[in-house]
C-alpha cells in the first residue's frame, strides 16, 4: 500500500532532501511537488538522478488551494511563509513543516523522533526541529530526563556548514567568503535558544538556561554541537544513561569517542558521545549529524528569516 507524497520547496536544500528520502523509500509515492523559481519545470530537469518513475512529474506553482489528494505534505518553506498557508490544507493531509512557523506551537507536534517517538507517532501536524536544537537536543536529552546535569546552566558551542542559508542565501554565503574562514554570528540572540530550553525544560521537569553561539565553518553540511553542563556523573554513567535512552532509537549511535563529522555524511544516523570529570563538576557531550538525518537533517531547517533576506545575523541554518 503507497502513501501518497506531496513536496513544497522541493527546489531547496531542505525540500531536495526530502525528494531524496522519498524517492528512495519502498512505500512513499510522490505525486506532487511545488516549488517558487522552478515552477512549470520537470522535476528531474532539476534533479537528473531521479528514477525513471519520477521523471514526468513536473514541479507546480504552490498553491495550498489546488494539491491533489495526498496523505502526507512535506513543507520546507523559509520561516515566515508556512503558517498562514499550511493553515489551508485539508486537516484530511498529514503536515511535516521542515520550516520554523510551529515549533512549540499549539496544535502541533514538535518533530524530534529520537528523543520523543512516542509523541510524534499518529500526529498530524508535525514541526520538525531547528538544525542546531536537533544536534544539541540529542545528546543532553538523556542527561537532563535523568537528573544527570543542572539544565540553569548549560552552554551550547556549535558548528554548522553553509548550507543551511538555504540555495537562495546571499553572496556572503559564497565559496570565495566562506572558504578557508570561521565565525561566530547570532551572539546572545539566536532564534534557536527558546527552542532548545523549552525542550530541555520539558525533558527535565526544571527551567532550562543556557548560552548558545553558532559557528560558520567552510564545510558544505552538518552541524558539530559541543555542550557544558555542570553534574558530578561519570562519562561511563553518561555513556549508560545514553545507550538505555536511545536502547529501540535505530538513528542515534552512542559512541566511546567523540563523532567525526564524515561519520553521518550520506545516512540516517545522529552520533552522540560523552567525557565527564566529576572532580570539576563538569560534563561535555557532543552530537553531530550530517546529510540524511531525515527528521533532523541539517540542510533542512528553515530557521532562516526568507529567502530574500541576506541579515548576516540570522541563522544560516
Amino acid at each position: 500500500m503507497s502513501i501518497r507524497v506531496g513536496i513544497v520547496g522541493i527546489s531547496g536544500y531542505g525540500g531536495g532532501e526530502a525528494l531524496r528520502l522519498c524517492a528512495a523509500h519502498p512505500t512513499f509515492e510522490l505525486v506532487y511537488a511545488a516549488g517558487e523559481s522552478s515552477a512549470g519545470q520537470k522535476l528531474v530537469d532539476r534533479f537528473p538522478s531521479l528514477p525513471p518513475r519520477l521523471a514526468s512529474l513536473v514541479i507546480q506553482k504552490w498553491d495550498p488551494a489546488a494539491l491533489p489528494d495526498l496523505d502526507v505534505l512535506f513543507a520546507s518553506l523559509p520561516t515566515g511563509e508556512s503558517r498562514d498557508a499550511l493553515a489551508r490544507v485539508p486537516a484530511r493531509t498529514k503536515i511535516v513543516d521542515i520550516g520554523g512557523d510551529h515549533r512549540f506551537v499549539d496544535g502541533w507536534t514538535y518533530g524530534l523522533a529520537d528523543v520523543w517517538p512516542e509523541q510524534v507517532r499518529g500526529k498530524t501536524r508535525i514541526a520538525n526541529p531547528g538544525c542546531y536544537p536537533a544536534a544539541s537536543l540529542t545528546a543532553l536529552a538523556p542527561l537532563a530526563a535523568e537528573g544527570l546535569i543542572d539544565v540553569s546552566s548549560i552552554i551550547i558551542d556549535a558548528k554548522s556548514g553553509v548550507s543551511g542559508a538555504g540555495r537562495g542565501g546571499s553572496s556572503a554565503f559564497g565559496y570565495a567568503e566562506t572558504n578557508e574562514d570561521l565565525t561566530a554570528y547570532g551572539l546572545l540572540k539566536h532564534a534557536h535558544v527558546p527552542e532548545m530550553t523549552t525542550a530541555l525544560s520539558e525533558l527535565s521537569g526544571k527551567s532550562a538556561q543556557l548560552t548558545f553561539t553558532p559557528h560558520l565553518i567552510p564545510m558544505t553540511r552538518g552541524i558539530l554541537s559541543t555542550c557544558y553542563a555542570r553534574g558530578n556523573a561519570t562519562t561511563e554513567q553518561c555513556l549508560a544513561a545514553a545507550r538505555k535512552f536511545y536502547a529501540n532509537r535505530p538513528f542515534v549511535r552512542v559512541t566511546d569517542k567523540p563523532p567525526h563529522t564524515k561519520w553521518a555524511t550520506g545516512t540516517n544516523l545522529v552520533f552522540v558521545s560523552y567525557a565527564a570529570d566529576p572532580a570539576r563538576n563538569l560534563k561535555l557531550a557532543f552530537a553531530f549529524h550530517a546529510p540524511g538525518k531525515s527528521a533532523t537533517d541539517a540542510s533542512a531547517c528553515g530557521c532562516r528569516t526568507s529567502r530574500r533576506s541576506s541579515a548576516r545575523s540570522s541563522c544560516p541554518r
